[in-house]
């Protein structure tokens, strides 16, 4: 049986303004100083994909509009609302005090394997994500209510932080729609 690609057109997405005007989805991606403005176009992209309601860029993480962050972004950039902030810290404190549950993605000594996590629906949640190199930093893991660690089985100890914000929000889409 032959299987034809639908196009663009065939498939409903929604207009960026569109977007805008959903219900809130609960989640919110915090980007702790990530350094490739490619990693931050596709965690925008991600984040659009799985319906999240705001990207925080904190630190040195790059910006739109940015012609980097569009070419992965393929216009994400456009539908997300975001917002950058100098320190991942501030941003974390204030979202605890509007009622998120705080989530690193690290690995650390009693994280939860991401496998056996089952998010609450009615809760939300601020997912941060962190730097290419250095992961999470340790302050931001410390003002977590808990660390979220993505079960792997080669002999690489982590992923770009592009794909584990797609595997995250995924995992979060699924349980929660």
């Amino acid at each position: 049986m032959k299987d034809r690609k639908l196009l663009g057109i065939e498939m409903g997405r929604i207009s960026a303004e569109a977007y805008k005007t959903l219900p809130p989805s609960g989640i919110v991606v915090v980007l702790d100083n990530v350094r490739s403005a490619h990693n931050v176009g596709a965690a925008f992209r991600s984040a659009d994909a799985f319906r999240t309601d705001k990207i925080w860029l904190c630190g040195i993480c790059a910006t739109p509009p940015s012609p980097e962050i569009h070419k992965s972004a393929l216009g994400a950039e456009f539908s997300v609302p975001w917002a950058h902030a100098d320190d991942t810290l501030t941003v974390l404190r204030t979202l605890r005090d509007e009622g998120y549950t705080l989530v690193s993605i690290e690995q650390t000594e009693h994280a939860v394997k991401l496998d056996a996590f089952v998010p609450e629906k009615e809760r939300k949640y601020a997912l941060v994500f962190g730097n290419e190199v250095d992961g999470v930093a340790q302050e931001a893991v410390d003002l977590s209510d808990f660390s979220l660690e993505i079960p792997q089985a080669g002999t690489k100890h982590s992923l770009n932080v592009s794909v584990s914000v797609g595997v995250i929000l995924w995992h979060f889409f699924l349980h929660r729609n």
